[in-house]
């Protein structure tokens, strides 16, 4: 889905009260855990984090799950085990509604994509 928006904050406003609202504000919590200093903007109609010249990580909430974009998870987890339980397309993890994230090792992966990305590693499709 995409939300016409212009800021974080009026995009969180535009999602529904719902699971994927509570997922995604559970994926945000822990990038900013992680990465205090991230910045929070919005691009490609969706919240973007990075700094001002490169992103890590969009989040999107979708029809059917929230979308955590990363680039290449290979580059990120190369073994996959990170991952295991997750449904990962090109370039994003996807978190439908039967997904406890606290029961994933999401967090370990966005550590590492962030350590990563503080190294200036590419980590891009």
């Amino acid at each position: 889905m995409q939300y016409d928006v212009e800021t974080p904050s009026e995009y969180l406003e535009a999602l529904e009260d719902d699971w994927r609202k509570e997922k995604l504000l559970r994926l945000r919590e822990i990038i900013f855990s992680i990465a205090p200093e991230i910045t929070e903007s919005i691009e490609y109609k969706m919240l973007r984090y990075g700094d001002s010249k490169t992103s890590v990580f969009h989040l999107n909430a979708q029809k059917n799950y929230v979308s955590l974009y990363v680039g290449n998870t290979e580059k990120i987890d190369p073994s996959g085990e990170l991952l295991r339980v997750l449904n990962i397309g090109k370039g994003c993890i996807r978190l439908n509604k039967s997904i406890i994230i606290s029961d994933t090792r999401i967090d370990e992966f966005i550590e590492q994509a962030v350590s990563l990305w503080k190294s200036n590693e590419d980590i891009d499709c």
